[in-house]
């Protein structure tokens, strides 16, 4: 489906064009955390610290940062329950289950590729 871009710089989206807002969504669907994230919020909601366990290795911010950013283009619902401790909990949207099939067959194409992937 061709869609007109909002920025009027190009008559369709066009993910090459260094104007079009398809950059954005790019950026934000290509970076590691981000893939990780989908992935495991696919398999269910998760809390932020059940997040955190989940992906060794990213910080508090990191994740923060990345929650919001996907909050904010719609891949994740954080809902509030106001319980004693406050209880967070991260889902994905339609939008969001959407992304994650494609980036699943990226997490699991490098899983099985990896013993023949150059890896520095």
């Amino acid at each position: 489906m061709v869609m007109s871009c909002p920025t009027d710089q190009h008559e369709k989206h066009d993910i090459y064009s260094a104007q079009c807002p398809c950059r954005d969504v790019l950026d934000l669907l290509a970076n590691k955390w981000t893939t990780l994230i989908i992935g495991a919020l696919e398999e269910q909601p998760h809390r932020f610290g059940a997040l955190q366990r989940r992906l060794q290795g990213v910080s508090p911010k990191v994740l923060t940062q990345t929650l919001r950013k996907l909050e904010d283009f719609g891949f994740v619902d954080r809902t509030i329950y106001p319980e004693v401790p406050l209880h967070v909990e991260y889902t994905l949207t339609d939008l969001g289950r959407g992304v994650a099939e494609p980036l699943g067959a990226l997490r699991n194409w490098i899983e099985v590729n990896l013993d023949e992937i150059r890896t520095p």
